[in-house]
């Protein structure tokens, strides 16, 4: 009997003593849960789903890294969208482990007991913390910032030379094939390098012409003229037709006069006043020598000067565009486009200031002019050829120092004979039957530069010099002006 009496008391104690036991059990459980979460795990809070902004940064976390998520309300269930880049799981009512399998962007779906969703977008980028410790070892002095974008790994900051950008790039090839690297170099400030460019070209022509035309102004009643036609011809002389005996009456008396022959009128014209020209009346026949021998001397000079910033590029042009069409085929039609091409003295240059005050530069220059010689006929367009110079190198210089590019010549020899077929092929003879054309051309284009370091000034240039003022001093005319 006491022993049921004291029974509901024992279960009561027992209950009293178990709950704390229960409570400590529960604290071990989650303590044992949180710390199997490895060391070094990145950690965010998410806000609580009353404070969630719309259009928030991504949740970020690397391949082959977790990210610990800790949350104001209780989960009860979360999903990724696309578990082959991330991998989630609750390892707490308030805790969410992600894990980054392979580069990507994926979504993140909460719900939580209320069954109110939430959804944030989870982006998995390639592990940049090796790569940047290798990179500010390798370039301890170099100001190279590394950070992952999905797949690529991203180098940002100023280096001191390209070499160095370069060889930056090339080591974080090592640890993924994409890399982006926008790393700009050269000394810091906005320093200048003036080009001073002198254009020289030097053309030197020669032009031989021998040929020789025949004309009879009537022997043996016979008119004609003899060339090759390289050199003009003659104009023949005009012929009267002939005319019949006329009869007439003076003082009643017929006088009877007798017709005449074929006349011939005036002299022949000669087509080119420049030749040499020989006419014997007696024989009525004439001869006119071309042989005529003229040389050229043509020099070109311009004298551009150019600025550009330290590793910019700078171009220059004197000439001109010319349109040449562009056709193109349709469906039952042609139509025909016009493009514009640049010709004449045209140079770019790009120089970079190297650390140790020398200045880098990447030259370009380029001649061209118009060949209509090579011209080409397109639906009526004459589109000229382009005859062109041009060279590119790269070299280093000091302070104004000067460098020269020569050898750009162009050697052209123009021979054209002309013959009449068949008298032109006899021996020795034959030489009065042909005329020739002999044009020879040597012209060498010279580049002089000279490169000089400059800074920016405040202060205005000096204005050119006329060699005469325009109006002198105290000198007004007859009105005071």
């Amino acid at each position: 009997m006491n022993v049921r009496a004291l029974c509901p008391g024992a279960l009561l104690l027992a209950v009293a003593l178990a709950l704390p036991l229960c409570a400590e059990t529960l604290q071990q459980d989650a303590g044992a849960q949180q710390n199997s979460v490895p060391t070094g795990t990145q950690t965010t809070n998410l806000p609580p789903q009353s404070q969630q902004v719309q259009g928030s940064a991504p949740l970020r976390v690397m391949v082959g890294k977790s990210l610990l998520i800790n949350t104001t309300e209780r989960i009860k269930r979360i999903s990724i969208t696309d578990p082959a880049i991330a991998f989630a799981r609750p390892i707490t009512a308030t805790q969410i482990l992600v894990h980054g399998k392979t580069p990507g962007e994926v979504s993140l779906l909460i719900w939580d007991e209320l069954e109110r969703s939430r959804s944030f977008d989870l982006r998995v980028d390639v592990d940049v913390s090796a790569c940047a410790e290798e990179e500010h070892r390798v370039f301890p002095e170099e100001q190279i910032v590394v950070t992952p974008s999905r797949a690529a790994i991203v180098l940002s900051g100023h280096v001191t030379t390209e070499d160095v950008a370069k060889r930056a790039g090339e080591l974080a090839n090592a640890y993924s094939p994409k890399v982006v690297n926008v790393l700009t170099f050269g000394p810091v400030g906005a320093q200048e390098v003036l080009l001073q460019v002198k254009f020289a070209e030097v053309d030197r022509s020669a032009v031989t012409q021998l040929g020789l035309n025949l004309v009879s102004t009537g022997a043996a009643n016979t008119t004609g003229t003899l060339t090759t036609g390289q050199f003009g011809g003659f104009g023949a002389p005009s012929i009267t037709p002939p005319q019949p005996p006329v009869t007439t009456v003076a003082g009643g008396t017929p006088i009877t006069t007798s017709g005449n022959t074929n006349t011939l009128v005036g002299a022949p014209s000669i087509s080119n006043v420049l030749n040499l020209f020989l006419f014997r009346p007696d024989i009525n026949f004439g001869a006119v020598i071309e042989a005529l021998q003229t040389k050229n001397l043509l020099q070109i000079l311009a004298e551009p000067n150019l600025i550009a910033v330290n590793g910019k590029e700078a171009k220059f042009l004197a000439g001109g565009q010319f349109p040449f069409p562009i056709v193109q085929p349709g469906a039952g039609f042609t139509a025909v486009t016009i493009s514009f091409k640049e010709f004449g003295v045209r140079l770019a240059f790009t120089p970079v200031i190297m650390p140790s005050g020398n200045i880098h530069l990447k030259v370009a220059p380029e001649v061209s002019t118009l060949d209509f010689a090579n011209a080409l006929t397109i639906s009526g367009f004459t589109v000229p050829a382009l005859s062109t110079r041009s060279a590119e190198t790269e070299f280093e210089l000091q302070d104004g120092q000067s460098f020269v590019i020569a050898g750009l010549m162009d050697n052209r020899v123009t021979d054209i004979y002309s013959k009449i077929p068949g008298l032109g092929d006899i021996p020795i003879l034959g030489n009065f039957f042909r005329s020739k054309s002999l044009q020879k051309s040597n012209s060498e284009l010279m580049v002089l530069c000279t490169v000089r370091r400059v800074s920016p000034t405040t202060e205005p240039p000096p204005l050119p010099k006329d060699p005469k003022p325009f109006i002198e001093n105290g000198k007004f005319d007859k009105n005071g002006k």
